[in-house]
């Protein structure tokens, strides 16, 4: 599936400055809401906000079908909770899209 990156490229900037690290606890009341969406690392983070951001439901259902990205499970929620451990963080209301550090 190819994303159109043009499209995307006139709002990659600014999602870039919208990026932050946060520590994984601020994040517990989105997460308990099922709002957060998980990242893995070999996807950018900018330019899956880009594709959330321009609703390019086919891209992201694809890394939806392919497990690239999906809702935190319990089990890693706990392993950064008692790590205390930070992640990249962006919203694209109503999700925010996280990857670990």
């Amino acid at each position: 599936m190819k994303i159109d990156t043009s499209h995307c490229e006139q709002s990659k900037t600014r999602v870039n400055l919208e990026t932050a690290r946060i520590p994984w606890r601020e994040l517990q009341r989105f997460f308990a809401a099922g709002l957060v969406i998980s990242v893995e690392r070999q996807l950018d983070l900018v330019d899956v906000a880009c594709e959330f951001s321009n609703d390019n439901k086919a891209v992201v259902e694809q890394w939806l079908q392919q497990g690239r990205i999906g809702h935190v499970p319990d089990t890693q929620a706990a392993d950064w909770f008692e790590q205390d451990a930070e992640v990249w963080a962006v919203v694209v209301k109503p999700w925010i899209l996280v990857q670990d550090v």
